[in-house]
């Protein structure tokens, strides 16, 4: 009986801990699977992004094919604005329309000259393009506001008060020649020998009138191939427009503007086709606006005469070697942020540079602080002055009296 009891009693032990050891093992499995289920979810999660960026992808990729599958647009020019909501227009191709537009577009684009873009089909507007210009135009120097005021220019009071009656009145007091009754003068001829101060006054009164500085080399408009000088000079001219009022310098301007001749090579022809440009973009049917012109140039001798007519340019401005007065004002501009010993005498200096132009001045100052930095000095001596002038001054006499003299250097 007891044998009995115990062997019951030990299958109930046996029976508990198998009881037991099947809740251990419960727990476990449930843990993991409660484990799997968050990473299961966390992957949902992660493959639902994924298939919206995927979807999104694709959408994109849609879209780029269906731009690949539109029809390519025929670029045309806008020749007159009709009163009734339509626009005549010069196709690329050759033939003229009358159509209409795309009413997203801004009216106030669509004026004649306008580059527009037109459907293949419907031949409506459907795009205004930016104004076609030379990747050498836009690349050109463009100054905003260029750093040069009246005050940096020593020596030609005379010259700077007529180049503002010239350009800088007419683009900030236009109401003064309405008031009187007459067109402002729209060209300015600056002529001189080199180092004058001709490109400066072009840039001061640019600082002055805030307005855009557009300086181009005449050179640079003589290209290779037929046509592409004009065009060039066209492009000069309607990005001044876009950036108006603007003022464009045109230096050494006897390179495309010499007097024509009646026996010329096809090159010169080619110059000439691109100073007729010149003087049609100067003087033509279209408007400038609010665009100045300032050449400048040292042979005013050999300048075409139609170039030099009223109406094209009406000031001829003449920017002189400077007097000594002139290079004593040059030279305190100058010397103005210069470490100057006490002794340096500005007068002395200007009185026997005689003869030197305000580019000349300018290298004196500078050859003078060389000296002093060559012997580490921190202050620029009289000294130092007198070696430069010798350098510089010196240096062109000898040049002038060997080219008058009829010698030949290697």
């Amino acid at each position: 009986m007891e044998n009995s009891s115990n062997t019951a009693l030990k299958k109930i032990e046996d029976l508990k801990k198998e009881i037991r050891i099947l809740k251990e093992e419960n727990t476990k499995t449930k843990r993991n699977l409660m484990w799997k289920l968050r990473k299961l979810e966390k992957d949902k999660v992660l493959i639902e992004n994924e298939k919206i960026r995927l979807d999104r992808e694709v959408k994109s990729l849609r879209g780029e094919v269906e731009r690949f599958r539109s029809p390519p647009l025929v670029i045309a020019t806008i020749t007159e604005v009709l009163e009734d909501g339509r626009i005549a227009v010069k196709s690329s191709t050759g033939p003229h329309f009358v159509i209409g537009y795309s009413r997203f577009l801004d009216e106030d684009l669509l004026e004649p000259g306008a580059r527009v873009a037109l459907n293949q089909q419907t031949f409506s507007i459907v795009d205004v393009l930016p104004s076609e210009k030379d990747p050498i135009v836009t690349g050109m120097e463009v100054d905003e506001k260029p750093d040069v005021s009246y005050e940096k220019i020593g020596g030609l009071t005379e010259q700077v008060l007529e180049v503002k009656e010239t350009v800088e009145l007419p683009l900030k007091k236009p109401e003064l020649f309405e008031n009187i009754g007459i067109e402002p003068p729209k060209g300015v001829l600056l002529y001189g020998p080199p180092g004058t101060g001709k490109t400066l006054l072009g840039k001061a009164v640019a600082h002055e009138t805030n307005a855009t500085f557009i300086k181009i080399v005449a050179s640079e408009f003589v290209k290779k191939y037929i046509g592409e000088g004009a065009r060039l000079v066209r492009g000069v001219f309607e990005l001044a427009k876009e950036k108006a009022p603007s003022i464009i310098f045109i230096d050494e301007i006897d390179a495309i503007a010499a007097k024509r001749l009646k026996s010329s090579t096809s090159g010169d022809r080619e110059v000439q086709r691109t100073l007729m440009q010149l003087l049609a973009e100067m003087d033509g049917f279209e408007a400038r606006g609010n665009v100045g012109i300032v050449a400048a140039t040292n042979r005013p001798d050999i300048l075409d005469p139609a170039l030099l007519r009223p109406g094209r340019f009406d000031r001829f401005i003449e920017v002189p070697i400077p007097n000594e007065e002139g290079r004593l004002e040059i030279l305190k501009i100058h010397t103005k942020t210069m470490s100057l010993d006490d002794d340096v005498d500005k007068e002395l200096i200007a009185s026997i540079t005689e003869g030197a132009s305000g580019a000349d001045v300018k290298a004196i100052c500078t050859e003078a602080g060389m000296f002093a930095i060559r012997e580490e000095r921190e202050i620029v001596t009289m000294n130092d002055f007198m070696d430069a002038v010798d350098k510089i001054v010196g240096m062109e006499s000898e040049e002038e009296f060997k080219k008058e003299s009829g010698v030949m250097f290697g």
